[in-house]
């Protein structure tokens, strides 16, 4: 009799972050833990944050943020490692929108969720201000 192992199902950058940006409702940390290694670093143009860091930005982020979505132009995964580019589109509490591209590599944990990420980030549309929203907290 032969056993199969399946290998674990994998997160991915837009369902993670329509979790933890456009779903306030739920639980922060419960979505960090479906999407995030305990051991969780990233890199956001040049600047690193650990994991405790990482959710501070989130939970900054999700007083600011209305509404909006995350649309994947490119993604390639490759073992355990991940590379996207994407589009994330937010609309602001104030009403205002901001439109980045984010070029993003990663690393995923061996259970799936991502252990790494570095990106940079390039503002499209949106006031000046907001140039920093991929790292503010």
């Amino acid at each position: 009799m032969s056993s199969s192992t399946h290998a674990p199902a994998r997160t991915d950058i837009a369902t993670a972050l329509g979790e933890l940006l456009f779903s306030p409702e739920s639980d922060l940390h419960e979505v960090a833990d479906r999407h995030f290694a305990p051991g969780y670093r990233q890199r956001t143009d040049g600047a690193w944050a650990d994991r405790a860091g990482f959710l501070e930005h989130i939970a900054h982020l999700r007083t600011v943020v209305a509404e909006g979505s995350v649309e994947v132009h490119e993604e390639l995964t490759d073992g355990t490692l991940y590379a996207d580019r994407h589009t994330v589109r937010a609309t602001k509490k104030d009403g205002s929108t901001v439109r980045m591209e984010v070029y993003l590599f990663g690393e995923f944990a061996p259970d799936g969720r991502f252990l790494r990420i570095e990106e940079t980030t390039l503002m499209l549309d949106g006031d000046p201000a907001d140039r920093n929203l991929g790292s503010a907290r």
